[in-house]
């Protein structure tokens, strides 16, 4: 019989091990030296832990030979895949073709390699290569031009970011503007639930209006909101609130080429305000900060939620909008930050 010691401090560590260690495998080893520590018997032990006593013998040797560490080695490490003598070609390919399912990517790997693995196994083998399944992003189709692209750089290191600095410093107040449409209908997203859900899908024939103004520094969001639609005059209206909320501190309101936005009679009453007017580079989405925070009033009260009625609905957005730039500090931090996405390396999907 193997006797093994354990003194007070030997056993904390199993006991922390038995639940923290990460591999389940290395759990069951530490579970089953902490119940040797507490005396009880091999017969019992191996039968609460449904183990045999000869892979109770190979834990307990592990622990004379190397302590607690030793119990922390995996020495299995499996036959090698006969996938992997295929491995750079099928990376090569499916870079250039990537599989929607695995079932595609299974179909694929036998029609090239004539080896038939199950769904299970295609899957592992797809992350060994390392892919994950993602959802496909979008972008502006004209944003990927090289001409644009440099566009783009340029405003935002000549024209946006000094302005920014300046807001920093509490010289300037920078504001991105942009409206929202939000529709009374299913906003469906991902739930962690026992069975599949659904949720009542409104007639989608009411629309909510916001044109919104985020404060680049304190997250705070400006808005006017109607039930028809967003127009010059909206914008107008948005903007004698923001003049009257920051008096005499110069403001810069970033905005995108809408035609109600760049008109002659917005220019007009932003000059008449002292109202810096920035209009981004076309094809500019991702310089434009309040679209991040449509995004999160999105996934913050919408997707997964139902509203009965249209009133629910927009009481729901607009609370979001109060609230958000003071109870959800940390992840608005976060997520409207100043590192503005550039499309120079994006990877674009040709099938």
């Amino acid at each position: 019989m193997i006797r093994v010691e354990c003194d007070q401090e030997t056993i904390d560590k199993l006991d922390y091990e038995r639940y923290h260690h990460p591999h389940p495998r290395v759990q069951k080893k530490m579970e089953v030296l902490y119940l040797k520590s507490t005396g009880m018997p091999h017969g019992e032990l191996c039968r609460i832990c449904r183990i045999s006593r000869t892979t109770l013998s190979v834990y307990l040797k592990q622990y004379q030979d190397g302590g607690v560490e030793g119990l922390k080695q995996l020495h299995y490490k499996g036959q090698p895949s006969a996938l992997h003598q295929y491995e750079q070609t099928l990376e090569a390919h499916f870079k250039n073709n990537p599989p929607r399912t695995v079932a595609e990517a299974k179909a694929v790997i036998e029609a090239q390699t004539g080896i038939k693995r199950s769904p299970t196994q295609i899957r592992e083998f797809l992350r060994h290569m390392g892919m994950r399944c993602r959802k496909i992003g979008a972008i502006p189709g004209k944003a990927t031009d090289p001409d644009k692209q440099a566009e783009q750089e340029a405003f935002r290191e000549k024209e946006l970011e000094p302005r920014l600095a300046e807001a920093k410093e509490g010289k300037r107040v920078v504001l991105f503007m942009d409206a929202a449409h939000f529709v009374h209908g299913a906003f469906l997203g991902m739930l962690w639930c026992f069975v599949r859900l659904f949720i009542p899908s409104p007639s989608g024939r009411k629309r909510f209006n916001v044109l919104g103004a985020l404060n680049a520094v304190t997250k705070e969001v400006h808005t006017l909101t109607n039930e028809t639609y967003i127009n010059a005059q909206c914008v107008c209206e948005l903007l004698l609130k923001i003049a009257q909320r920051y008096g005499s501190t110069p403001i810069t309101v970033v905005l995108d080429n809408a035609r109600y936005q760049r008109c002659k009679l917005v220019q007009g009453f932003a000059a008449s305000l002292g109202i810096d007017l920035l209009f981004l580079p076309s094809y500019s989405p991702n310089l434009n900060l309040i679209e991040r925070f449509w995004r999160f009033v999105k996934k913050k009260c919408l997707y997964s939620n139902y509203y009965s009625n249209f009133t629910l609905f927009k009481t729901a957005i607009d609370q979001c909008i109060l609230r958000a730039h003071y109870e959800d500090t940390e992840e608005l931090e976060s997520l409207l930050t100043w590192n503005f996405q550039s499309f120079r390396k994006v990877h674009i999907l040709t099938v």
